[in-house]
């Protein structure tokens, strides 16, 4: 029986060319900034957005926690849309490492809309936290894979400079964007001040995420990153890894997206699906009219097919490097299979 992981992008593995290139990295220790292969490839990165420097991390939460300690002090906080990765899914980690409070707009599918952080900002009081920061999610994973264009990016963050905060872009999944944009990488790093990107969901990196920013910030943010027990030794072997991704990994996406869209236009009609978000880059969010999500992915998983909830009757569908068309196929005929069997 074919098996389907559609849980994350997250389960990606190396490809036997990167592997080859892990195997051949040249290492040192990183922690005395003597590794020349994660050098490079935070030299590499910085350059591609046009940002002044580049911290290569083991984790997305890490990159962007650093990025809030890095933007705030205790007491601040930070508006966002309320489906934030930062919020929902890091752990509540912000309260513990920067002592901030979080302000979450509710906008549309995972998006801020024009005028919603003019409206978030907080007056000057002695009982309220102060705002300071920005995080906008692009793709927005809880959305359903929801894409920014610069433009709206841009107008927002406009807005927020009005009000002299900060601007973060967890930008996990951005790549996945700019293969349907076409835009530039250069355009959003000179939009805003702190960019994180990850090398392990569609990139197909087994390990890490970078913080881009202007150089200041960044040498601050590598303090702290080791305080956070994240100064690695010989790191190169991952960030060969990164290197590999960011030269041969980054135009295939566009096959990602291309297959999670023609997943969500043959289920979109089936009986039992509801509420199905049309998808514009890998993920496809759906519900479903009267199972829950526990009982249906078990049925799933008897077909070979991996997928994870997203709420009591709310499915995730993730495409990623490790899927092709036929595996599309066998899902959709999986799929397919269970609105027979319910006539």
């Amino acid at each position: 029986m074919l098996a389907v992981n559609l849980t994350s992008d997250t389960v990606t593995r190396p490809t036997p060319a990167m592997r080859k290139a892990m195997f051949d990295a040249e290492v040192g220790d990183d922690v005395f900034r003597k590794d020349p292969t994660v050098n490079r490839l935070e030299a590499m990165a910085a350059e591609r957005f046009g940002m002044e420097a580049a911290l290569f991390c083991p984790s997305g939460t890490m990159t962007n926690q650093l990025a809030i300690k890095m933007h705030t002090q205790p007491l601040d906080e930070v508006i966002c849309e309320e489906k934030s990765h930062v919020y929902q899914y890091e752990g509540g980690v912000y309260g513990l490492i920067s002592n901030v409070a979080m302000n979450l707009v509710k906008g549309k599918a995972g998006k801020l809309l024009s005028g919603q952080i003019a409206a978030a900002v907080k007056p000057r009081a002695d009982w309220l936290p102060v705002s300071k920061l920005v995080v906008l999610e692009n793709t927005c994973n809880k959305g359903g894979g929801t894409i920014y264009t610069h433009d709206e990016a841009s107008s927002l963050v406009r807005e927020a400079r009005e009000h002299k905060l900060a601007c973060h872009l967890d930008g996990a999944r951005l790549f996945n964007a700019l293969v349907e944009t076409g835009e530039s990488t250069v355009d959003w790093g000179a939009t805003f001040d702190t960019i994180s990107i990850c090398l392990s969901k569609g990139l197909g990196a087994p390990v890490g995420s970078l913080l881009l920013g202007p150089d200041e910030l960044v040498q601050r943010a590598r303090r702290f990153r080791k305080n956070l027990g994240g100064g690695m030794r010989q790191a190169g072997f991952l960030a060969a890894a990164g290197i590999y991704a960011l030269e041969n990994h980054v135009d295939r996406l566009a096959e990602d997206n291309a297959r999670a869209k023609r997943l969500g236009e043959a289920i979109k009609e089936l009986p039992y699906v509801t509420n199905l978000i049309p998808p514009q880059s890998n993920i496809l969010i759906f519900d479903l009219k009267e199972e829950s999500a526990d009982s249906f992915l078990a049925r799933l998983k008897d077909k070979g097919v991996e997928a994870v909830p997203f709420g009591p009757k709310t499915i995730r569908f993730t495409t990623h490097l490790d899927v092709n068309d036929a595996m599309i196929d066998h899902v959709i005929q999986v799929m397919n299979s269970f609105a027979d069997a319910s006539r």
